[in-house]
């Protein structure tokens, strides 16, 4: 039988995903015209709303229907900020492959695509730990200096400090395995 607990955890739980479920239905298009308005891609526009309400979903953060179109908004701002970034990369890698095509020396079948390149780069990324893949993410990607992070994180300057360094030297270690 289960104990007076599990039955309020479970409630609780049932009450957070009615929530999540009841906004999903009523603020959908809302979302979705705003993230396609940022991407301008409509296929990847549904994938992040669909990815916002999955994260919601898996949080254990409290979710209130006060708080919930704030935590909507936000979480959809940071995968639309991972949008961006992943295109930027990819980007930036693309024009290095059509300025280094001309050299004479490189076999342009040897070198990596960007999207392998880039998945390699996001494997390593997935292998850190939750807190070094947060700072990571948000220094290499957002180049957000450790002293912002630690302020925004509310963590000690070197405890930042440190997550990113273990965390390059993690994932540095990882792409030369792979590109080797």
């Amino acid at each position: 039988m289960p104990s007076k607990g599990s039955n309020l955890i479970m409630e609780e739980q049932q009450r957070k995903i009615r929530i999540i479920a009841d906004y999903y239905t009523a603020h959908y298009d809302e979302l979705l015209g705003f993230v396609n308005k940022q991407v301008k891609n409509a296929d990847d526009a549904e994938d992040i709303v669909q990815n916002v309400f999955l994260r919601l979903l898996n949080t254990d953060k409290m979710i209130s229907v006060i708080t919930l179109p704030c935590l909507v908004y936000t979480v959809a701002r940071n995968l639309i900020f991972d949008h961006w970034r992943r295109h930027r990369i990819f980007d930036e890698y693309e024009h290095y492959l059509q300025s280094s095509a001309h050299d004479d020396d490189i076999d342009v079948a040897s070198i990596y695509s960007t999207t392998e390149i880039t998945e390699i780069l996001e494997r390593g990324i997935a292998r850190l730990s939750d807190n070094q893949r947060q700072v990571y993410r948000m220094n290499f990607f957002d180049d957000i200096p450790v002293s912002v992070i630690s302020k925004t994180l509310n963590l000690n300057y070197k405890s930042v400090e440190h997550r990113l360094g273990s965390a390059r030297k993690e994932v540095r270690q990882y792409v030369a395995r792979m590109l080797a």
